[in-house]
């Protein structure tokens, strides 16, 4: 084992300290000491090398009856960069913008029309909900299979899409653009801070206006060679593409047992290969089902498959694909920016 050497031993405890400024809030001194279990100098090195930096700033003060510098709080600097993520869906796009803390700084959405000149018009969403900030990084994410290794997407039935799009909004908007499959950046809200939250294995189930899947294993979300791991909404069941079975006109006037039953055979496919131990529906359908959707789809799956296995509705509030967007740019300016 390599011993680190002091211009890394700094680089650790100085992120050390952003990440518990990131979940705690502001702290004094004397709690980065306690949480950190460094000394006195070197907290205090690391507090004026982070100031000197412009990523934290003095916060206030506690309400200790002795006031000094160690009752002093710090924070960070949340205005020292914005991120944007994007979800495009087929018939609109919707913005939110938050700083290097993660607070809300902005949101935008709009209509899409049949054949929109698409980059310009997601481009004006995230300028207007980036209200005249300069963005580090944006995250899109949209219906289809995108190449892991080129970003670029295949045809997904969004009005004016384009295999390039994340390229021609990287030069329109002047800053890093990453485009992902959206039900993967819903998976990655789902085990941030959602139903799979502390799972290192589990499945989601996209049950909105496409059906569609995401996996993760080992705690970490599979893509697939070609961006396809978990395109369960591709699959033919007796002859007929899944995501007809489920779609809107498809379980119009179909009763829960029915529906639970039809979601069973996809679920069925994900658990018979992989076994994650746990599926999470989301979608609007998914959403809307809630628990005693999941709970039918559960038992339906007990009698397809000896595996036992855990199904959950989402519960990620709002948008996950928009949650998930925002958390997968939060990483990418912090590992940037925070070192």
């Amino acid at each position: 084992m390599k011993t680190a050497d002091p211009t890394m031993a700094r680089a650790i405890n100085d992120r050390l300290a952003l990440d518990l400024l990131l979940e705690r809030g502001p702290l004094t001194a004397p709690q980065l000491r306690t949480l950190t279990g460094l000394s006195r100098p070197t907290v205090s090195d690391l507090i004026e090398r982070l100031r000197a930096g412009g990523l934290i700033e003095a916060a206030g003060e506690t309400g200790a009856d002795r006031r000094g510098p160690n009752a002093r709080l710090y924070g960070l600097v949340a205005d020292r960069a914005h991120v944007a993520g994007v979800d495009l869906r087929r018939d609109a796009v919707h913005v939110s913008v938050s700083d290097i803390a993660g607070n809300p700084a902005g949101s935008a959405s709009r209509p899409l029309p049949p054949s929109p000149d698409l980059c310009a018009l997601v481009a004006d969403a995230v300028t207007e909900a980036a209200g005249g900030r300069a963005l580090h990084t944006v995250v899109l994410g949209t219906p289809g299979l995108i190449d892991p290794r080129t970003g670029r997407a295949t045809d997904s039935g969004v009005p004016g899409g384009r295999p390039d799009l994340g390229a021609a909004l990287r030069d329109r908007l002047g800053a890093p653009v990453l485009v992902e499959n959206e039900v993967n950046l819903g998976a990655i809200a789902e085990h941030r801070e959602g139903a799979a939250a502390g799972r290192d294995d589990f499945a989601l189930l996209w049950l909105d206006d496409g059906v569609g899947g995401a996996l993760f294993l080992d705690g970490r979300l599979r893509r697939g060679a070609s961006g396809g791991a978990g395109e369960v909404g591709l699959l033919k069941v007796g002859g007929t593409d899944f995501c007809a079975l489920l779609d809107e006109k498809a379980v119009a006037g179909l009763g829960d047992e029915a529906i639970a039953g039809r979601i069973a055979e996809a679920v069925f496919v994900l658990v018979a290969v992989l076994d994650p131990g746990l599926v999470v529906l989301g979608g609007a359908l998914g959403r809307a089902g809630g628990d005693r959707l999941a709970g039918l789809v559960a038992a339906h799956l007990g009698l397809l498959s000896p595996a036992a296995t855990e199904v959950r509705p989402s519960r990620v509030e709002g948008d996950a694909v928009l949650r998930g967007a925002v958390l997968t740019a939060l990483d990418l300016v912090r590992d940037d920016v925070f070192g």
